[in-house]
């Protein structure tokens, strides 16, 4: 690590090093070592993520998130801290489009961070102190948080005791999710590329398709025709309202539908599923649970214990009570992509093919051979091959 004498002509230390892009978008979280200045995008950084930082030792961290945001509490800051490594934080994503990963670069005491001779972008320096006060004040945030979701989870219990326990007020779908797997789509950022990677699954299966809001639109541009469609049909083009898909409306708890008057303007058959929830995606999971889906595979965005921590206050109770109540049956569907990605790739089964294709040329090869002479089938084989071999030798000769 080259410690300097910072710009400004002060005491202040500036660290100089090799620049690494450890962001998501970069390449460099492998690639680093002692007096590297690293760059990362975390924020909340976990204790993971700080243990790889500290094993290699860089001479700065730079964060372009904050350390802490107050969220949760965490640990990453502090054993960065107490290993010695200059911190600094909220530099802002601009500055990932300025960095150049392996180029020389410096940060000084006050975060100004130049990469060659250019100013790049200014982060905040972190102290020990900043650190612990935010991390006892994730800490109470967190507890009263937890406590205020918890306490919201226990009210839905008794409001909707009997629809969790036995699906009492579901809508009737007869067998026609029964045993089968149900495919249910919800808007996420990334729906079609996840839909691409699950064509090999919904090919072989053929499972019971479920369009949750939105993403009913983006399964019918993308050529698949949902066999439910649950949501407010304001979000749904009308073209895939008048589709032979089953409409199941969110309904509130009185039995009123927000979007009632779409459906009957367009004249279309729906059903009501009233609820304390308001969430299509919740009910769509737990319309396949009451009517015995074998499996339930969904795209949309995964409720984790770590998610809720963060935005207890958002977070819907009715979320983690539905995945609890499908519990093995429920499966993300990054978990089928993954099961239907081959481990050799692509080359793999193009040689596969390949090979296929020379066996298939050499069985057609014998069969016009061994049929294709005066004798028997066995006879004409022999007679071609020595035929072959005589004139390989008088090639050689």
């Amino acid at each position: 690590m080259t410690v300097s004498t910072s710009r400004t002509g002060s005491a202040a230390p500036t660290i100089q090093g090799t620049v690494r892009d450890c962001t998501p978008q970069g390449k460099g979280l492998g690639r680093m070592s002692a007096d590297d200045i690293v760059i990362v995008d975390a924020p909340d950084m976990t204790r993971r993520l700080a243990e790889s930082l500290v094993a290699a030792r860089p001479s700065a961290v730079v964060n372009l998130a904050h350390f802490s945001t107050g969220a949760i509490p965490n640990y990453g800051p502090h054993l960065l801290l107490d290993a010695g490594i200059p911190l600094y934080e909220a530099a802002g994503a601009e500055v990932r489009s300025a960095i150049r990963d392996g180029k020389k670069g410096s940060v000084d005491a006050d975060g100004e961070i130049m990469v060659g001779k250019k100013l790049v972008g200014h982060a905040s320096p972190v102290t020990r102190e900043a650190v612990d006060a935010t991390f006892d004040d994730s800490q109470r945030s967190l507890v009263e948080n937890m406590e205020a979701y918890f306490g919201n989870t226990i009210q839905f219990i008794h409001s909707e005791a009997p629809m969790l326990i036995d699906g009492i007020g579901a809508p009737e779908v007869g067998d026609a999710m029964t045993g089968r797997k149900v495919l249910i789509v919800a808007p996420t950022p990334d729906t079609r590329e996840r839909l691409q990677g699950l064509r090999n699954f919904i090919r072989e299966f053929s499972p019971v398709i479920v369009g949750v809001g939105q993403a009913a639109n983006t399964l019918a541009d993308m050529g698949y025709d949902p066999d439910f469609i649950v949501a407010d049909p304001t979000e749904v083009a009308a073209e895939n309202l008048r589709s032979d898909a089953k409409v199941i409306l969110p309904a509130e708890t009185d039995g009123y539908a927000p979007g009632l008057e779409r459906i009957q303007d367009l004249g279309v058959g729906a059903m009501t599923f009233p609820a304390a929830t308001d969430s299509a995606l919740d009910l769509a999971i737990l319309l396949a649970v009451f009517h015995d889906a074998e499996t339930i595979v969904t795209v949309s965005q995964p409720v984790e214990l770590d998610r809720i921590f963060a935005q207890a206050e958002t977070s819907e109770p009715a979320a983690l009570l539905t995945r609890l109540k499908a519990g093995r049956k429920l499966v993300d569907s990054s978990v089928i992509e993954n099961l239907y990605t081959s481990n050799t790739g692509g080359g793999g089964v193009a040689w596969a093919w390949a090979i296929l294709g020379l066996l298939v040329a050499a069985a057609t090869v014998v069969l016009i051979v061994g049929l294709g002479g005066d004798g028997e089938f066995t006879e004409n084989l022999i007679n071609t091959w020595n035929a072959i071999a005589v004139a390989v030798q008088d090639w050689i000769q």
